[in-house]
C-alpha cells in the first residue's frame, strides 16, 4: 500500500507531541487486520512509527458499538506492560485522550510475523505458545490484587461492550437452550476482579519477535478475571485444529504449552480455582466464535461448524473442572 499525506487531526497530533516537525508532511500508510480501531504506519523524516486511532462502531456485519474512551484504556496497558514487560510490546511514545490518538514503535513485519499466519501455515512451535503464556502470567501475577490498577481500569462498560455482549450474550440469544449457562458465565465474569485483563489475546494480536511474543492491541483491557485471557488464547489454538489437521496434534501441545507457561506464575489464588474458570469459559468462546458477533473468518465449512457446537455444548452441560479432559474431548473430536 503507498502512503498518503496524514489527516489533519493526525498530523497535528503527531506535531503536537514533537513526533514529527514544524512543516513536516507525515505518509500514512493504513495497516491491515482490526475491526475496532484505524491503525497506521507513519513515516517521519525520523523513522517509522504506528498511530491508533478507535472506531465507535466496528467493522464487523453485526451493528456493533463500543466506546472510544477504550483508546485511552489502551493507551494505560501498553504502559503498564512497557513498565514490566518491555521486550514484549511496542513501546509507548505519545497519546491525546482528547483526540483518541496514541503512537508506539513500528515493529516491522519481516522480523515480527503474526503469530496467527504463522499457525494457519502450519508453522507451530510450542516454545512460542509457552512464551505467551510466561508473559500472560508475569503480567496478571504484576497487577494481581492492586487496588490502584482496580481503579485505573474499572471498564466495566467497555468489556460488556466489547466481550460480554457480543461473544457471551449474543451467543445466548442464538442458542436458547444454553441462554442461562452462558449469561451465568458472562454474571460471574464481570463480577470477578483480580488482575488486570488485556481481553485479546488473539493470536492475530501477538506477534513472533526475535525477544519472544510481542502482544498488541489491549484496547478490551480490565480490572477482572485472568480466566479469561487464558480461555481466549486457548480457544484460538483449538479453532484452528480444524484448519489444519495437519498441525492439530501440534496446536493442542502448544495449547498445553500455553498453559504451562501461565501457570507457572499464578500465586494470587489457587491454580484450581484459575483452571476450573478457564475451562469453563473455554467452550463458551469456542461457540461464540461460531455464533456471536465475531465470528473467525476461516471456519465456513458446515460440517466444522457443527463440530464447534456439538463439543462445545457438550463441555457447557457438563462442565470439566481441569483442562485435560476439554484437550481430549477436543482432540478425539478433530480425529473423527
Amino acid at each position: 500500500m503507498n502512503g498518503t499525506t496524514a489527516e489533519p487531526e493526525v498530523a497535528d497530533f503527531l506535531r503536537r507531541q514533537g513526533l514529527a516537525a514544524c512543516g513536516e508532511e507525515p505518509r500514512l500508510t493504513p495497516l491491515r487486520g482490526g475491526v475496532s480501531s484505524d491503525l497506521w504506519r507513519v513515516d517521519l523524516r525520523g523513522g517509522s512509527i504506528c498511530v491508533k486511532r478507535a472506531l465507535e462502531r466496528l467493522r464487523v456485519a453485526a451493528d456493533w458499538h463500543a466506546p472510544v474512551s477504550r483508546n485511552a484504556y489502551e493507551w494505560a496497558w501498553l504502559e503498564f506492560a512497557a513498565q514490566h514487560r518491555p521486550a514484549n510490546v511496542p513501546v509507548p511514545l505519545a497519546h491525546d485522550p482528547a483526540a483518541g490518538l496514541f503512537a508506539m514503535s513500528y515493529l516491522p513485519p519481516e522480523h515480527h510475523p503474526v503469530w496467527k499466519e504463522q499457525l494457519l501455515r502450519g508453522q507451530v512451535h510450542q516454545d512460542m505458545a509457552e512464551g505467551v503464556g510466561d508473559v500472560l502470567g508475569r503480567l496478571h501475577r504484576a497487577s494481581a490484587d492492586d487496588p490502584v490498577m482496580a481503579r485505573e481500569f474499572a471498564t466495566d462498560d467497555n468489556f460488556r461492550a466489547l466481550r460480554l455482549e457480543p461473544y457471551f450474550l449474543a451467543t445466548a440469544a442464538f442458542h436458547p437452550q444454553l441462554a442461562g449457562i452462558l449469561s451465568e458465565l458472562a454474571n460471574r465474569t464481570a463480577r470477578t476482579r483480580l488482575a488486570l485483563v488485556h481481553g485479546d489475546v488473539s493470536p492475530k494480536n501477538i506477534l513472533a519477535g526475535r525477544a519472544g511474543p510481542v502482544l498488541l492491541d489491549a484496547e478490551c483491557a480490565w480490572y477482572g478475571d485472568p480466566a479469561f485471557d487464558l480461555a481466549f488464547c486457548l480457544n484460538h489454538l483449538l479453532l484452528k485444529c480444524l484448519v489444519r489437521p495437519d498441525a492439530a496434534q501440534a496446536l493442542l501441545a502448544s495449547a498445553e504449552a500455553l498453559a504451562r507457561g501461565y501457570f507457572a506464575h499464578v500465586d494470587w489464588e489457587p491454580r484450581s480455582a484459575l483452571e476450573s474458570r478457564a475451562v469453563t469459559l473455554l467452550p463458551a468462546l469456542l461457540l461464540a466464535r461460531i455464533d456471536g458477533k465475531s465470528p473467525v473468518g476461516y471456519l465456513n465449512d458446515p460440517a466444522q461448524r457443527a463440530l464447534v457446537r456439538r463439543v462445545a455444548t457438550e463441555l457447557l452441560l457438563v462442565p470439566p473442572c481441569t483442562l485435560d479432559p476439554v484437550l481430549g474431548a477436543w482432540r478425539s473430536a478433530v480425529r473423527a
